[in-house]
């Protein structure tokens, strides 16, 4: 059973309030030990400045931070038309590489091992080359089966609209 503030002796109220100040002091005589944290603070706003709300594991380093801001002012430029081009973060012109493009000659040969090991893989004795394969026929329908669904549609509907 929970009492109320008011509800409790002034005895009780008065040791409370002494206890509190002694916190307070120790507190503010950490705080002159340790420096740089102001007196006023007490733990539990320490707790909610030292508490991280968005979930991240670590912080990102500044030329991540660069990289993010010099990719959404691109966004945001993109988005608005501006024809002026954000300058961007000299971090992100140091770390910035070229990226890396395959050869033709290094793709075709990627390209015929790979055909190899799926005709070894079906069991094939050589690996079939695509101008020789052809394509299976298309089946189509004859125009008797035409003619014989023809009349059935119609007589299904001749005998949904007398009905």
């Amino acid at each position: 059973m929970s009492t109320s503030f008011f509800d409790l002796p002034i005895a009780t109220i008065e040791k409370a309030l002494g206890i509190r100040k002694q916190i307070e002091a120790l507190q503010a005589s950490l705080n002159s030990i340790l420096g740089g944290v102001k007196e006023s603070a007490t733990p539990a706003s320490l707790a909610v400045t030292t508490k991280k709300v968005d979930g991240r594991k670590g912080k990102r380093s500044p030329a991540a931070r660069a990289k993010m801001a010099a990719a959404q002012k691109a966004r945001w430029a993109k988005k608005t038309g501006s024809s002026t081009k954000p300058a961007p973060a000299e971090s992100v012109v140091k770390g910035a590489r070229k990226k890396r493009t395959m050869s033709p000659e290094g793709r075709a040969r990627i390209v015929a091992a790979l055909k190899a090991r799926w005709a070894k893989k079906r069991g094939d004795s050589a690996p079939a080359s695509t101008e020789t394969a052809k394509a299976p026929k298309k089946r189509t329908m004859s125009p008797e089966a035409r003619a014989r669904i023809a009349a059935a549609q119609r007589a299904r509907w001749a005998k949904s609209k007398a009905a």
